[in-house]
């Protein structure tokens, strides 16, 4: 049984909440008790969540950021720490799936999108987020990779590339800030009922459901339950960790 009172006073920053990992998500740390700021690329987007939020009790802060751009992603954690005094939780979860194409095949400018959203966002997600977490003393980040960050995915190079650098960058951060009460883990995410997976697969996601061992799909709040276990003291020896909720998919 959960422990509704378990993220209490604690505030937690979620990209990428419009749908699927983020909503749920959103939608977990808010019925725990946590004060929630969700972020994606418009405030249209974040509506349904807000509204799920509201119904749990919560009352969130949405911010439209887009996290390719330092600028926005700055204001974001400082508009957070005016409404609510301080970032305890950091999900960085934003990402873009690439259009599927041997490596020949695809468009620097392809190529560039996905780095920038899903690597290049994550990092400078963090460089904020940890600038905050470095003055109050304390903080959890966990980055979204996936089961693409360990293992290849034929026709996505850039998506499997910025998943795998997703990794080492958790890796290198946790190390840089395990003696300063900063935690920072990664999930890894397999093939998972969202919005994403529908356009991966063009709808047929029975070709997704074949992938997995466990032969179902993954639901976004079984990712939610590991990101709120990373985030809580009973993860409080947990760091540098790539944790795989897959269903087997990247054995």
């Amino acid at each position: 049984m959960s422990d509704h009172h378990r993220f209490g006073g604690k505030v937690a920053f979620i990209t990428g909440a419009a749908s699927g990992i983020g909503r749920a998500t959103a939608i977990a740390f808010a019925a725990e008790g946590a004060r929630v700021a969700i972020l994606d690329r418009t405030e249209d987007a974040l509506s349904e969540t807000a509204d799920a939020l509201r119904k749990a009790g919560s009352s969130p802060l949405a911010i439209a950021c887009d996290v390719s751009q330092p600028d926005q992603v700055e204001a974001a954690i400082g508009r957070v720490v005016e409404t609510f005094g301080r970032l305890d939780i950091a999900f960085n979860n934003a990402g873009v799936e690439n259009k599927a194409a041997p490596v020949h095949e695809i468009e620097l400018a392809e190529w560039d999108r996905i780095l920038d959203i899903n690597l290049r966002g994550t990092f400078v997600c963090m460089k904020h987020e940890l600038a905050q977490m470095v003055r109050q003393g304390s903080g959890v980040i966990v980055n979204t990779s996936s089961g693409a960050g360990v293992r290849g995915v034929a026709g996505g190079a850039s998506y499997t590339a910025s998943k795998h650098a997703i990794i080492g960058l958790t890796k290198a951060a946790a190390l840089d800030y395990a003696k300063r009460n900063i935690r920072v883990n990664a999930v890894l995410p397999g093939n998972i009922e969202t919005p994403m997976m529908d356009r991966f697969t063009d709808g047929d996601i029975q070709k997704a459901i074949d992938l997995e061992p466990v032969g179902r799909l993954g639901k976004p709040e079984e990712i939610a339950d590991a990101v709120l276990w990373m985030s809580a003291d009973l993860g409080a020896f947990v760091t540098g960790a790539a944790v795989s909720v897959d269903g087997g998919w990247s054995l």
